[in-house]
């Protein structure tokens, strides 16, 4: 047998053993939902599979299944393969002498603290109640005093249930309470560690800072998403996608209710006349509530009367420019701060739109960065001309500069071998 032989009998056999599979499409008259159905398929599924559960799944195939139905598995693998492989004992009352005497220790350590917090409480109403005329220094000083001490308060309930094992259980599991202090320290410490970093590191990276602000450092985490899809900082989105208007959650990890403003800005805009680059304001909404429990804020669904400033204009990027930067900034309200929306919208325009001067002049401060990048593909015309925005038809092409450096005449071996003769040397 040759060698070309060898090599195609392995193919031949695989062809020849390929049986050709014939679907018949059927055709019925009952208009059956396809959603319902697959949802009681999936139903059905993960009734004949326990091990699917979202407390004690521990495959990837699992896991990858809850999901694409909007289940998320609870808490790490490794907890959810240890509960399913261990008896189902309250996580309180494990029978590990060890490790109920560490909680007796932790216990009677939270019992000093909140002594402490009420000792504490009670100096702070006392010191409330007296005469500013009374206390060294004043007012001004007596106000000092309260916030130091309230600071030292909070931090005194930090203290009392940090090393408790059941926040950090139910911290894990997302069933923490955010109204507390304790779950929105750990809320904060998760998000500082690494995504917080991710968004400084894009600020740099992209030049948000000194383009847009001079300085701005996040205090509030904020996730974009169009629809369905949950967009990284700085990705690139499809015209299509982002033709309609994101939806943000923006946590805080400050205790009380806030008013906020959400501005969506195009730092990229071409100005072919004076060969420069300029902004563009693509959305702002005012007036919007917002707290540590309430983090949901669709910008579809802000109030037309009372809120909306200037509606979404989908994001687009000019055929031959460079790709935009679209950044969605939260700046907080100062405290009992209300805006006219009518005179914002006399005063916001589109087009040259300032941020670091609508910041200066409103004294709203930044606390929150949502940022994604836009480009042309081969959707941005049709969403162009459907929400009647010039320009679709406009190609950016870079103008060749001719140089102004005059050609010197040949020197050295390119001169001594310009002939006809040497041609054959030439590149």
């Amino acid at each position: 047998m040759s060698g070309y032989q060898r090599a195609v009998k392995p193919l031949s056999r695989c062809l020849q053993s390929t049986q050709p599979q014939l679907y018949a499409r059927t055709f019925s008259t009952s208009c059956t939902n396809r959603n319902e159905a697959a949802t009681k398929s999936f139903e059905e599924e993960l009734a004949r599979k326990p091990q699917w559960n979202p407390e004690v799944v521990s495959s990837r195939r699992g896991e990858k299944a809850l999901m694409k139905h909007g289940i998320l598995p609870i808490g790490s693998r490794r907890r959810r393969a240890a509960i399913q492989s261990s008896p189902n004992i309250p996580f309180e009352q494990l029978p590990y002498q060890c490790f109920q005497e560490a909680r007796a220790v932790l216990q009677a350590d939270r019992e000093l603290k909140l002594k402490e917090i009420a000792t504490e409480r009670a100096r702070i109403d006392k010191l409330a109640a007296q005469d500013a005329s009374t206390v060294p220094g004043g007012e001004p000083q007596k106000k000092n005093r309260l916030e130091s001490m309230r600071k030292y308060l909070e931090r005194l309930k930090l203290f009392a249930d940090i090393n408790d094992p059941l926040i950090k259980k139910r911290f894990e599991d997302g069933e923490g309470d955010m109204n507390k202090p304790i779950y929105r320290h750990l809320a904060q410490k998760k998000w500082a560690s690494y995504q917080k970093l991710i968004i400084e590191q894009r600020i740099s990276q992209l030049s948000i800072v000194p383009d847009t602000l001079a300085h701005f450092s996040p205090t509030a985490e904020v996730k974009l998403a169009f629809g369905r899809r949950n967009v990284q900082p700085g990705e690139f989105v499809d015209s299509r996608v982002s033709e309609i208007a994101p939806r943000l959650r923006v946590q805080v990890f400050d205790k009380g209710e806030r008013l906020v403003s959400v501005v969506v800005v195009d730092t990229d805009v071409p100005v072919p006349e004076n060969d420069w680059f300029t902004s563009r304001c693509h959305y702002a909404a005012c007036n919007v509530p917002l707290d540590p429990t309430q983090t949901s804020l669709p910008l579809s669904k802000v109030d037309a009367a009372s809120q909306l400033v200037l509606p979404w204009l989908p994001a687009f990027a000019q055929k031959g420019t460079p790709y935009h930067r679209y950044s969605v900034f939260v700046l907080e309200q100062q405290p009992g701060q209300v805006f006219d929306v009518e005179a914002l919208r006399e005063g916001v325009q589109r087009d040259g739109f300032n941020i670091r001067g609508f910041v200066d002049r409103h004294g709203v401060k930044p606390i929150g960065l949502g940022l994604f990048r836009s480009t042309w593909d081969e959707g941005t015309k049709g969403v162009m001309e459907r929400h009647n925005i010039p320009g679709a038809d406009v190609e950016f092409k870079r103008i060749r500069v001719a140089a102004l450096k005059p050609k010197q005449k040949a020197r050295g071996w390119e001169a001594r071998h310009a002939s006809d003769k040497y041609k054959s040397l030439r590149r």
